[in-house]
């Protein structure tokens, strides 16, 4: 069975301290068991796109801040969405009577 795949995400305008965030981000994906794969940074593709692309099972943020509401949602729509500080998790939609 393939290892699950955390898709590391940092808004680097956002971001105060971004080598920080990034070891949170890859000790977090640690813990919950997965491999981290970071975005090309070349692209101009938005975070969901860029996820489902990579074929992630999940993105992990430093902070609440470092993805807009509207790409929250768009994101949910592929993966799992989980936060370091404050710890949260956003589970992606599923369609009414879906199974899991």
């Amino acid at each position: 069975m393939a290892e699950p795949t955390a898709f590391g995400w940092i808004d680097f305008e956002v971001s105060s301290a971004p080598e920080w965030h990034r070891a949170q981000v890859i000790r977090l994906a640690r813990t919950l068991g997965y491999r981290i794969i970071w975005p090309d940074e070349r692209s101009l593709l938005p975070v969901a796109d860029q996820a489902r692309e990579a074929g992630a099972d999940i993105v992990i943020l430093p902070a609440p801040d470092h993805l807009a509401p509207t790409d929250l949602t768009r994101t949910m729509d592929f993966v799992d969405v989980e936060v370091v500080r404050p710890r949260l998790t956003f589970a992606r939609w599923r369609p009414i009577g879906a199974r899991r």
